[in-house]
């Protein structure tokens, strides 16, 4: 039951139609076979009981069966094809919504452990291994097992001798198969790892192109690439030379049960115990009963191979979501209490404790690596702190649901990532059933609707991928649009005018001043001469508050806050020598 739940990605109700169905079809296939013999036993009656009459009616009727059998298998068909295609793409499509939905319910640290590469690799090629398992190996393997028992039943009434020689062999093919399981399991994991490690060298030489083609690192001096690339092909040998075998072994041995009803049949003839008809009528099953066997034990060996797939999806489909179903309080004061966090190994915050109260104006500042960002993260509930709370409005904010704590928050990032879709709905993102005049308002409150009008299309102009079509400081303002159109009382900055030119910074900042405006406010800078007006200014290094206070406080202080300060200050009147 496990593997057909894995081979259905955690679903295995989607195989109900395409099994019954299969095997109605299957159930249909058999009437040609017993009309058959039906007609060998007419024919050969005189021959065997000398003085009887060929009953040529009869004859015909069989005749008209056989026509009409045909009619009936393609009747028996069509809903079989139909249901194994429809369920198999169904449940692929509803698996990848699913596992997707899972994924963005999932905390960051999850995903930043998994290679982007095996992530995207799983939800298109695991899944697309899935509809082939639903739709060409599991019904079939089904039908193919329930027909030679038919068979086997229907023919150990006729002779019980011959349908015992018949299937002899087959318990040894069974065991057989079953005895190397574990190393057909074993070979098609190391295939399916070489596979994925592939596909993510090959996602990341995409991703890297400019650096690998700045560098001259092309061609054979690619080297993880190439490595990736034999090793699959070595696996892809490994995996068909050492299971073919198998697999060929196991039909030789359904297949020699044939010979050996003959050797039966014949001796069993010459003694006179097995009359004429029975003989001819196993030696016409018997020579069409083996195929459905053999696809179902070549069916069995792929299944395996695909079910491994289905387990992945299935492991990643059980990983917990972050808990929590509280709704979050109407105040927006946030305070973290002796937070420490790690990302994996390394500490990155250590018995951090700030109180950042409501509408306030909250700076975060210090060295890069010191654990701003991290702060930020805890903040919106990207990551729960290893150890310590972060509240919002007195509650502790990991019993909340993370759906409706991130509705009370924007955020803009250092590094704007916009979807390959037009600037209206990436500014809609913000709020989904915002009208075009809400838009368009946001924008023109971000500094935006101007470029955004030269555009060839206005708003409707498609972006690249990324937004790579965009500058960086329009896709920082349309980014800043986003976040004004979902009017969240609790706004993050991660560096939201770091590696801008003056002209775009000074726009952002109008974008920016209208955006934090009434709201709690955030803000990580580099810049410091953006945050002297800030409420309070924490100062953060080596994961530890080492100062907090507002700009003149920090200065009079003369600690790190007063060492950056006068580094960026004098550093503001460097020049170039000519």
């Amino acid at each position: 039951m496990s593997m057909l739940r894995n081979i259905t990605a955690g679903n295995p109700r989607s195989l109900l139609k395409p099994v019954f169905y299969t095997t109605l079809a299957n159930l249909a296939g058999i009437v040609p076979f017993a009309l058959l013999v039906e007609a060998a036993r007419l024919i050969f009656e005189p021959f065997v009981h000398p003085g009887a009459m060929l009953d040529t009616t009869r004859l015909w009727w069989v005749c008209g069966g056989m026509v009409f059998s045909l009619f009936l298998l393609y009747g028996c068909e069509i809903p079989a094809y139909r249901s194994q295609f429809r369920s198999a793409y169904s449940a692929a499509a509803e698996g990848r919504a699913r596992l997707a939905e899972h994924l963005r319910q999932l905390p960051l640290g999850y995903l930043n452990k998994r290679d982007p590469g095996d992530l995207a690799n799983m939800m298109m090629g695991d899944f697309t291994m899935l509809e082939h398992g639903i739709s060409h190996l599991v019904p079939q393997m089904f039908g193919a097992i329930i027909m030679p028992v038919l068979a086997l039943t229907g023919l150990s009434i006729l002779d019980w001798r011959m349908a015992l020689s018949l299937f002899a062999a087959f318990p040894i093919a069974v065991l057989l198969v079953l005895l190397t399981s574990g190393i057909q399991r074993k070979l098609s994991a190391r295939h399916m790892r070489a596979k994925m490690d592939a596909a993510n060298r090959l996602q990341e030489y995409l991703n890297g192109i400019r650096v690998i083609k700045a560098y001259n690192l092309t061609g054979e001096r690619f080297v993880r690439l190439e490595r990736s690339f034999k090793e699959l092909m070595r696996h892809s040998i490994r995996i068909e030379g050492l299971l073919g075998p198998i697999v060929l072994s196991a039909i030789a041995c359904i297949r020699a049960g044939l010979t050996l009803m003959v050797i039966v049949g014949v001796h069993l003839l010459l003694g006179g115990t097995l009359d004429l008809f029975a003989f001819v009528a196993f030696l016409l099953v018997g020579t069409r009963i083996f195929d459905p066997l053999t696809t179902a034990l070549v069916g069995y060996a792929e299944f395996r191979y695909h079910e491994q797939a289905g387990e992945r999806i299935v492991r990643l489909l059980e990983e917990p979501g972050m808990p929590g179903d509280r709704q979050p309080p109407g105040g927006h004061d946030i305070e973290l209490k002796q937070v420490t966090f790690s990302y994996r190994d390394k500490v990155v915050l250590k018995d951090v404790s700030v109180r950042i109260p409501a509408g306030s104006f909250t700076a975060l500042v210090g060295p890069s690596g010191s654990g701003k960002s991290t702060i930020l993260r805890l903040i919106a509930r990207f990551y729960d702190p290893d150890r310590g709370t972060v509240t919002m409005g007195g509650e502790d904010i990991r019993g909340m649901d993370p759906e409706a704590l991130l509705r009370k928050v924007s955020m803009v990032f250092q590094d704007v990532y916009l979807f390959q879709d037009t600037i209206a709905n990436n500014i809609r993102f913000g709020c989904s059933d915002a009208t075009c005049e809400d838009i368009e308002a946001a924008a023109r409150m971000a500094c935006c609707h101007d470029f955004i009008m030269k555009l060839p299309n206005g708003y409707d102009t498609l972006v690249g991928e990324g937004g790579c079509t965009l500058s960086g400081g329009e896709k920082q303002r349309i980014s800043i649009a986003r976040a004004m159109l979902k009017d969240a009382p609790v706004v993050l900055l991660d560096e939201a005018t770091a590696s801008l030119d003056p002209e775009n910074e000074a726009e952002i900042q109008k974008a920016i001043d209208r955006l934090v405006h009434g709201r709690t406010v955030i803000v990580i800078a580099h810049r410091l001469k953006t945050v002297r007006s800030a409420d309070q200014i924490v100062v953060l290094n080596n994961g530890q508050i080492t100062e907090q206070g507002c700009h003149d406080e920090l200065l009079s202080r003369n600690g790190l806050y007063a060492r950056l300060w006068k580094r960026q200050q004098e550093a503001n009147e460097w020049r170039l020598a000519t």
